[in-house]
């Protein structure tokens, strides 16, 4: 699958079949579907508080397989998805005062009565897009739900903000900044839940958020700052602390560039390689993958003077190469040797961080169109005293705006919400430690784990990827909501050494899964932070 592909993989499906991908707007109905109710019209809608709506359209489709236009490459075309009952679709138009935007926000609803479940789902974005108006409102429909969308106002390129990040005198577009970074979460919630109220005559008896990437941050923002919004949110590897983040996955470019050393992505490998047949059995099955990460103490210099052959030719590790896989996984630090945040994960693929020359989208434009205010900057140069200043202004200037990392969730406890989030240990976009830091703030700041627990679970589950669980943890969220059962273990779908799928119960943070024969035991492990 290719890099952005894999970006729109971030894009929750609501369905157990697994992940759907970010498509267009869905096509008409397919033939031989039957006529679409006539009772699809535009409704009156409450406008969030600073917001005012613009324009309110509907659009009937019939019951079918859904079909979705050929996307234009690199993106993929999602498969149809079959058995869809008849649904409206509503689209709002809204603008904030001066900030001149527009912002759509998409509802799509069951037809019939007897089709909609009673619950709204709001679903959230991935990279620079703030929400798919297409095939994940579509799998939301299927499934029973009341479902919308949003796109910030910011259009639908999840890896190109060159349109709207500044203004013509190449300012940073702070209107436009701010509904992606959290206003058009809240606007999401009011407009949805009013439009899903104006058209079933009826509120929805319960709300929720689903994303993941991107989608998990907006959750952790919904949790943050709209605490009253969702009764239940689904956030999954959450790219919270953006203004660190997003500069941090610069790193290894920086690393490359400083050591002097432009390994070829299978030569990377071999240490991944090397660092899970070390590390596979501390939880007692040798089964190609590193559940813990962070216990694994292996180090890349091990390596040095080993030759590897790969892509027709003989590679010899070098000290130097050694050294810079030591500092990508340790993660970046500044001038003075102050760790900064971390890097990724042993066992994680080095393709998307660590590819010499190509670096990470989300990151690359963050820099230059927002921190440095310049888009002709090159990001494969950059040198340590470069990075250092870039971090700290990026910290500086956007903390408080796209931070989304307050470890304040009081006001969310008291309000019955609850947090369901879960981060695959072997993401390689982005890195699994920083929302286990987030989670130990949140246990300081609010009375240790037994109590967050209460209202906020994290899962890790070992092997997983960015976004690619492989399960439908909603469920597991709805069935905390509505009756209480709070999650012990959650399955996730992994994959082997050996290429094989197995799905498996991962305990929660903090502990670490054993497993003798075919027991899974949870046992205390320890927390890693900064």
């Amino acid at each position: 699958m290719n890099k952005l592909a894999i970006i729109m993989t971030a894009l929750v499906s609501v369905s157990a079949a697994g992940l759907l991908p970010m498509a267009a707007p869905a096509s008409g109905p397919a033939e031989g579907a039957h006529p679409a109710s006539s009772a699809c019209s535009a409704v009156p809608v409450s406008a969030p508080r600073g917001a005012h709506v613009e324009s309110v359209t509907a659009q009937a489709y019939p019951a079918g397989t859904v079909t979705f236009p050929e996307a234009t490459p690199p993106l993929q075309t999602p498969a149809p998805i079959p058995d869809v009952p008849a649904r409206c679709e509503i689209t709002v138009t809204l603008t904030h005062g001066r900030a001149g935007d527009h912002e759509t926000v998409k509802v799509a609803l069951p037809q019939d009565r007897a089709a909609w479940s009673g619950r709204f789902q709001a679903t959230g974005g991935s990279a620079y897009l703030a929400g798919d108006l297409g095939a994940t409102l579509v799998a939301a429909v299927k499934n029973g739900y009341a479902a919308a969308a949003t796109d910030a106002g910011i259009g639908q390129s999840p890896a190109d903000v060159s349109g709207w990040a500044l203004t013509p005198d190449g300012r940073v577009n702070e209107p436009l900044l701010e509904n992606f970074a959290s206003r058009s979460v809240h606007d999401l919630a009011v407009v949805g839940k009013s439009v899903t109220k104006e058209f079933y005559g009826r509120k929805a008896t319960y709300s929720y958020w689903n994303g993941c990437s991107t989608g998990g941050r907006q959750g952790y923002v919904a949790a943050q700052e709209y605490p009253t919004d969702f009764q239940g949110i689904l956030a999954g590897a959450p790219a919270v602390s953006w203004d660190r983040f997003a500069v941090a996955t610069l790193w290894p470019q920086v690393v490359f560039n400083e050591e002097d050393v432009a390994p070829a992505p299978c030569v990377l490998e071999a240490f991944n390689t090397a660092a899970v047949e070390a590390c596979d059995t501390a939880d007692g099955v040798r089964d190609g993958v590193i559940d813990d990460p962070r216990g694994c103490r292996w180090d890349p210099r091990e390596l040095v003077g080993t030759r590897v052959d790969c892509d027709g030719a003989t590679h010899t590790i070098t000290p130097q190469l050694a050294d810079a896989v030591r500092k990508i996984w340790q993660g970046p630090v500044s001038s003075s040797g102050r760790p900064l945040w971390y890097g990724p994960n042993k066992g994680a693929a080095f393709s998307w961080l660590a590819n010499p020359g190509q670096p990470f989208v989300v990151a690359d434009q963050w820099v230059r169109y927002f921190v440095a205010k310049d888009p002709g900057l090159d990001t494969t140069h950059l040198t340590y005293g470069q990075f250092d200043r870039l971090f700290a202004t990026s910290q500086r200037d956007f903390h408080s705006v796209i931070g989304s990392d307050d470890p304040d969730l009081s006001a969310f406890a008291r309000s019955g919400g609850k947090l369901l989030s879960w981060h695959g240990q072997a993401d390689q976009l982005v890195p699994t430690q920083g929302t286990v830091d987030y989670r130990e703030h949140v246990n300081r700041a609010m009375g240790g784990n037994a109590r967050v627990d209460s209202f906020y679970r994290l899962f890790l589950p070992p092997g997983v990827e960015h976004c690619g669980i492989g399960t439908d943890p909603l469920g597991s969220l709805v069935e905390w909501v509505e009756q209480g059962h709070a999650p012990a273990t959650l399955p996730a779908v992994v994959t082997d050494g050996d290429g094989n799928t197995v799905t498996r119960e991962v305990c929660r943070y903090p502990q670490v899964t054993r497993r003798v024969g075919t027991d899974v035991r949870c046992v205390s492990g320890s927390a890693s932070t900064r």
